[in-house]
């Protein structure tokens, strides 16, 4: 098992930019499928979901290479079919329903993986293509969708404002027949970097952002190929930002613009730490003897709202910070699963239900923990930047998925974090 060893007390301090946006870059990787030309997408970290996204083009025939951060694709035929492996590996596989659809005219997918967050139905993203006219057959563990001829435009409500629905049904809204209305869609970023993607390639996309898109279907695949850069990963900026406010110093993130995360700067400003804004990046600071103010009551909710990927990165910033605060979680059951690995590091925080209640001013000290999801490992490491001694985080594959190299990426700040390999770590009995 490989593990990610973590010293604590050394403040940061430096310049970083984060990669381009996972979740921008894995509906766009699916999206190349819909383009008659070829396409190119720059600045693409190797994350272990861009593998499995590539893993599973691959898979179905079709044509693309990853090299120097880009990938190439080319259209050619491909099956509409999708191998379990890469499905399983993780929850972007459903970005894959409506490209199938289009360029094989029928799809079978098994039902997606991920992080295990709680119940994830795709139940919009089925219900909205079969209003477009495909036939939707769902099975105990697997879905399958057919065509016969074109999808036909709707004018479709979301039920809730879901962004992995929202894009599907605008993938295939674009290659319908007609002109189509997606009512109640989501607003986050990586809605608008899609559609800019989509209308490189000679889709008619309007309102990306706004909760009311209007779309004028190609009746087929898009005639043009597209080529871009996805827009930079908030997460990570918010990653790094909080691993500033959990070690005091000061970091600096560029190439970023603060408008994409300013619920989770304004937390930290109210929290005590110092933020400067600028139009493409923004800086966080504070004093490592200075404490964290607490007291916060967070909810997450759909944008502009408070992400909830950075749920548990605002709980790790206000497990030592002084006084009492809350945490909920609209979106998913199961967010708080940090919260065993916050009390090992010495934390009194508590998951009732979807909330996370967090009594503060906690001494935080080292731990063996484990990570038990994306966001969830990454809050852990982030918290035990703070704890005093050494922390070991078990099992960080899930970290992998949505960061190319987080220890890295921390330790250019000057923090002690690195990954350990498994013959380094059988060598240590146990945790200070």
């Amino acid at each position: 098992m490989e593990w990610i060893e973590v010293t604590g007390g050394r403040p940061l301090a430096g310049r970083i930019r984060p990669a381009a946006a996972k979740n921008s870059v894995l509906p766009l990787l699916a999206a190349t499928l819909l383009c008659a030309q070829p396409c190119t997408l720059r600045g693409v970290p190797p994350l272990a979901d861009v593998r499995a996204s590539l893993a599973l083009l691959e898979a179905v025939g079709a044509a693309v290479r990853f090299a120097g951060g880009c990938v190439y694709t080319a259209p050619r035929p491909v099956s509409g079919r999708v191998p379990p492996g890469p499905a399983a590996a993780m929850r972007g596989s459903v970005f894959y329903l409506a490209p199938l659809l289009m360029r094989a005219g029928r799809v079978e997918l098994p039902l997606p993986g991920g992080c295990c967050l709680g119940p994830r139905p795709i139940d919009i993203h089925l219900d909205g293509l079969s209003a477009m006219g495909a036939h939707v057959e769902t099975r105990p563990a697997a879905v399958a969708l057919l065509r016969r001829g074109a999808l036909h435009a709707v004018d479709y409500t979301l039920r809730l404002p879901s962004v992995g629905a929202t894009l599907t049904l605008m993938m295939a809204a674009a290659c319908a027949q007609g002109h189509s209305i997606l009512r109640g869609a989501a607003c986050e970023p990586e809605i608008a970097d899609a559609a800019a993607f989509l209308n490189a390639a000679g889709a008619q996309i309007e309102g990306a952002g706004t909760p009311v898109l209007r779309i004028g279907g190609a009746g087929g695949l898009l005639p043009g190929g597209a080529c871009r850069t996805p827009l930079p990963d908030r997460i990570a900026a918010a990653t790094y930002a909080a691993a500033a406010a959990c070690a005091g110093g000061c970091v600096t993130v560029e190439g970023c613009p603060p408008a994409l995360l300013e619920p989770f700067l304004n937390f930290l400003s109210a929290a005590g730490c110092t933020v400067t804004a600028r139009a493409g990046d923004f800086t966080v600071a504070r004093d490592p003897a200075a404490p964290l103010r607490g007291g916060a009551a967070l909810c997450t909710g759909a944008w502009p709202g408070f992400a909830t990927d950075t749920a548990p990165l605002a709980a790790a910033v206000l497990l030592a910070a002084q006084g009492a605060s809350t945490v909920h979680d609209s979106l998913f059951e199961n967010r708080f699963a940090c919260t065993a690995g916050f009390a090992a590091l010495g934390a009194g925080a508590q998951a009732r239900g979807r909330d996370l209640v967090i009594p503060g001013g906690a001494a935080l000290h080292g731990a063996a923990v484990t990570a038990p999801d994306l966001r969830g490992g990454a809050a852990l490491v982030t918290a035990a930047l703070g704890a005093a001694g050494r922390t070991l985080v078990a099992d960080p594959g899930h970290i992998r998925r949505g960061y190319a190299d987080l220890p890295g990426d921390l330790a250019a700040l000057g923090a002690r974090c690195r990954y350990l390999a498994p013959q380094e770590a059988e060598k240590i009995v146990e945790v200070p």
